[in-house]
């Protein structure tokens, strides 16, 4: 499934505690300037009055008229509905809000909410990883093809979505992919957030470098700090980047144990992916240890960088081998062997919600629902 060559276009908002970010897609291009205004998160009709202003504003530059509104908003949320719940950084949205059954009566258009994390993964799965992926393979030579993503925002905080065979899982309550609420390996006690987000990497540095939480630097800096880039305590930015990478591959690969798909992570934090990677998959490779001992994979499938030539070369190679079937002469081929791919985002977290939202939009109203 793919709208690069659609004509429809469909508006979108990126929707965040400080700011609203409008813009209009056609064939997963932005074809308008982005339009900003404040969020006004504290005072819900300034608040509202912004969206319809933003869309209004938005509308009014297009050569012709758009077929959908589709946007993300963070939850919870009953994003079928168009419900916003209470929001922990939109204070004014508490008790509920009709956001989606709103904007249909303003502007008469079928209305789409969906979360960040959700809409990044499904542009991914549409026009980034997933088809890269099996283009590599492809061009390989390989016939397998993959059909499931997870794919994850490491940022503020830590979200995902989940793509499968082209649809996007929204479970029955708004809620799926709630990745950030998995357990924290390093802190059991915590989430995985805590650890796996830009507060937890400067947290972690802050207790590693042994600095008051008002000196800690940005992700950035932590990050130029570990690469001798800037001065400071490399080896507790190297450390703070390498216990987050553990943390973050223990949450995947309790995720992939039941998703079974390809792997693609995103979110301002995935630019430091040369630190952290490779403790990442190092963790996703790891065993587990029995009472007398003995160990086992983590890890039925084998787990492969796809930023790294060398395990992009093991991905795409194929491993078949002839079994003869029982009671006969004839011969099948077998591939036994069981591969995840992860990666860094190509097209970026920002475009890649762009589009999840643009085809969103396009697929639901191509679908049964709205015939």
């Amino acid at each position: 499934m793919n709208y690069e060559n659609d004509e429809r276009i469909v508006m979108t908002l990126d929707a965040g505690g400080t700011n609203f970010i409008f813009s209009a897609i056609k064939g997963n291009e932005q074809i308008v300037d982005e339009i900003i205004l404040d969020s006004e998160a504290d005072n819900l009709d300034r608040s509202l009055y912004n969206i319809i202003e933003g869309f209004t504003r938005i509308k009014k530059s297009l050569a012709k008229s758009p077929v959908a509104i589709s946007f993300a908003f963070p939850g919870p949320a009953d994003y079928q509905n168009g419900i916003i719940g209470d929001l922990g950084n939109f204070p004014a949205y508490r008790g509920g809000v009709a956001l989606g059954p709103m904007l249909n009566e303003k502007f008469n258009l079928p209305i789409f909410i969906n979360n960040d994390g959700d809409l990044y993964a499904y542009g991914e799965a549409i026009a980034g990883f997933l088809p890269e992926v099996n283009a590599m393979l492809e061009k390989a030579g390989n016939p397998k093809r993959y059909r499931n993503l997870l794919g994850l925002t490491l940022g503020t905080g830590f979200g995902s979505g989940i793509v499968s065979c082209g649809e996007l899982y929204q479970g029955d309550n708004s809620i799926s992919g709630e990745i950030w609420l998995l357990r924290n390996k390093l802190s059991p006690q915590e989430n995985v957030e805590e650890h796996a987000s830009i507060r937890g990497i400067q947290n972690l540095y802050a207790q590693k470098a042994w600095i008051a939480k008002d000196k800690i630097p940005s992700p950035k800096n932590i990050f130029e700090i570990a690469i001798g880039k800037l001065p400071g305590n490399r080896e507790a930015a190297t450390e703070a980047f390498a216990l987050m990478a553990r943390v973050v591959g223990d949450a995947i690969s309790n995720a992939v144990t039941l998703l079974d798909g390809l792997v693609v992570i995103g979110g301002g934090l995935s630019g430091a992916h040369s630190l952290f990677m490779p403790f990442l998959v190092d963790e996703m490779r790891s065993y587990f240890i029995k009472q007398d001992g003995s160990k086992f994979r983590r890890l039925i499938a084998d787990v492969y960088n796809l930023d790294i030539e060398e395990d992009r070369q093991k991905f795409v190679k194929q491993y078949i081998t002839e079994i003869s079937v029982y009671g006969s002469t004839k011969k099948v081929k077998y591939d036994s062997c069981k591969k995840i791919g992860i990666g860094i985002s190509r097209i970026g977290t920002s475009k890649a919600i762009e589009i999840g939202a643009y085809a969103f939009a396009l697929n639901e109203l191509d679908s049964k629902y709205y015939l």
